[in-house]
C-alpha cells in the first residue's frame, strides 16, 4: 500500500521496514553507550524541549484544532492538548529518568561453582522496542528516555490525531541524541498515519523484539490478535477493593473513597467494592453517602440493596465491567474466600487490595490472588511505576512472562548468564 510522505509516495511496507533497519542498527550502538553519554542525551532532550516549547505548542495547536473539527469530543482534546505547563512536566520527566539508576551492565546472583568458574546474571537492553499509543502526545517524550536509558532503540507510532506533536517532540529528542553522540534512529516516530503501519510493525519479527501498546481495550484487543511480536500489556483494569471484617472502618471508608473518585478513568481505580456482611452494616451506608455526593452511580447486588436502597440492581456483566467513568459495582460477600473467588472469575489481574486488621488473612490475599499488583490496607491508585519507586514507567503489564505490573527501567531490560572462568575446562 503507497502513502504519501513528505510530498513524495512510499509504500508503507517498505517504509518501516527501513525503520526497523535503522533502529537494530541503532540499538547495538545504544546498548554499548555509557551511562554518562546516555544521560547527556536525556539532559539535552529535555533542554530542547525547554527551548523549543513555543514550537511545540504550535503543533499542538494544529491537531488540537483538526480534533475540534472532526467532531471530538472535550475529553479527547484535553488528553491531546499540551500547555506551558506539561511542556516543562516533559521535560521534567526526562530528567527524572537521566537521574535514576541505570540498570544496564549490573550483574547480581554471582556465585561460584565447584568446577571453580563463577556464573551470574547480567542485565542487558531488549534491543527494539515498538511503542503504539493513543492521543498523548507526552508519551513521544517519556517513552523515548525511557527506552534511551534502558539501551533500548524504540520505534513510536502515535495516534494520527497528534501527528504534528509526536513529530515536534521527536525532532526535539533526535537533537538531544545527536548533540551527545548517539545515533538520531535511536527513537524514530512513525510519520504515516495509515492503519497499515500498525500492522507491519507489530509482525516485523526480525527488527522489533517487544510490542508496548498504551491506549484503549480496542486498541490493544486488536495487537493481541494480530501481533506476531511478543507484547508488554494489559487489557483491562478492573480492580477490587475488598473490606474484611475485621478491617477498621474508617480505614475501609477512606481507602475505599480514594480508590474509586480519586480519579475515575485510570486503569488503577477500583470498579469494583467487596464487602464482608460481617461489616457491611458499618460501612457501606457511609461509602454510599460519600459516592452520592460525589456522584458516582452505584450498581449492587440483593445484599447491597437491603443496606443501600437507591444502589440500582447490578447485572452479571457489571461485574466483569471495567466503568473508567463515575460508577462502582458493588457487592456483599461472606467472606475473604468469597471475596477472593469473586476476584478470580471476575477479574483483570491487573489491583486488588484488602483492607483488614487480621494479619494471617492479609497474608493469604497477598499470596492467593493472581495479580499483578496486590495490597494490604491500601488504595489500588498507589499502581504506579512513579508510587512504586520506579521513578516512571512505560505501562503496565498484567501477562506473567517477563514483565509484570508497572514497567520501569528494569523491566525495559532482560538478563543473560554470564560466566568468569580461570580456564577451568569441564571434565
Amino acid at each position: 500500500m503507497d502513502q504519501k510522505l513528505d510530498g513524495r509516495t512510499v509504500d508503507v511496507r517498505q517504509y518501516v521496514q527501513e525503520l526497523g533497519q535503522a533502529a537494530r542498527a541503532a540499538s547495538r550502538e545504544l546498548a554499548r553507550a555509557a551511562t554518562e553519554t546516555k544521560n547527556r542525551a536525556l539532559a539535552a532532550m529535555a533542554a530542547e524541549i525547554r527551548n523549543g516549547a513555543a514550537s511545540l505548542l504550535e503543533a499542538n495547536r494544529a491537531d488540537a484544532e483538526q480534533a475540534q473539527r472532526d467532531g471530538r469530543d472535550a475529553a479527547f482534546v484535553d488528553r491531546l492538548s499540551l500547555t506551558r505547563a506539561s511542556v516543562e512536566q516533559m521535560a521534567e520527566g526526562i530528567e527524572q529518568v537521566a537521574a535514576l539508576p541505570d540498570p544496564v551492565g549490573e550483574i547480581s546472583d554471582l556465585v561460584t561453582r565447584p568446577s571453580g568458574i563463577q556464573v551470574g546474571r547480567m542485565r542487558v537492553p531488549l534491543g527494539v522496542i515498538g511503542i503504539i499509543y493513543e492521543s498523548r502526545p507526552n508519551v513521544t517524550a517519556d517513552a523515548a528516555a525511557l527506552c534511551v536509558k534502558a539501551g533500548n532503540a524504540c520505534i513510536l507510532r502515535g495516534g494520527s490525531e497528534a501527528l504534528h506533536s509526536n513529530q515536534a517532540i521527536a525532532a526535539c529528542v533526535r537533537a538531544g541524541l545527536k548533540s551527545a553522540g548517539l545515533p538520531e534512529a535511536a527513537v524514530q516516530v512513525v510519520r504515516i498515519a495509515d492503519r497499515a503501519a500498525v500492522g507491519e510493525l507489530i509482525t516485523m519479527t526480525e527488527y522489533v523484539d517487544i510490542i508496548v501498546p498504551r491506549g484503549g481495550k480496542e486498541l490493544i484487543a486488536r495487537l493481541t490478535r494480530e501481533s506476531r511480536v511478543p507484547m508488554i500489556k494489559h487489557l483491562d483494569g478492573v480492580c477490587h477493593v475488598y473490606v474484611d471484617d475485621r478491617a477498621d472502618p474508617d480505614m475501609a471508608v477512606r481507602i475505599v473513597d480514594n480508590a474509586k473518585t480519586q480519579r475515575y478513568g485510570t486503569c488503577n481505580t477500583m470498579e469494583t467494592l467487596l464487602v464482608a456482611e460481617g461489616i457491611a452494616p458499618k460501612v457501606l451506608p457511609r461509602i454510599a453517602e460519600i459516592f452520592r455526593a460525589k456522584s458516582v452511580e452505584m450498581r449492587g447486588d440483593e445484599a447491597t440493596r437491603r443496606l443501600v436502597p437507591d444502589v440500582t440492581p447490578a447485572s452479571e456483566q457489571d461485574y466483569y465491567t471495567e466503568w473508567l467513568a463515575p460508577v462502582a459495582s458493588i457487592r456483599v460477600v461472606r467472606d475473604i474466600d468469597q471475596a477472593m473467588a469473586h476476584i478470580a472469575k471476575y477479574g483483570s489481574q491487573h489491583t486488588d487490595a484488602i483492607v483488614t486488621d487480621d494479619r494471617a488473612r492479609a497474608e493469604r490475599f497477598l499470596r492467593e490472588v493472581d495479580s499483578s499488583s496486590v495490597m494490604v490496607n491500601a488504595s489500588t491508585r498507589f499502581a504506579d511505576g512513579y508510587e512504586f519507586g520506579l521513578g516512571a514507567e512505560i505501562g503496565i503489564s498484567t501477562d506473567k512472562l517477563h514483565a509484570r505490573g508497572p514497567v520501569g527501567l528494569e523491566g525495559l531490560t532482560t538478563r543473560k548468564f554470564v560466566v568468569m572462568g580461570h580456564g577451568e575446562v569441564r571434565q
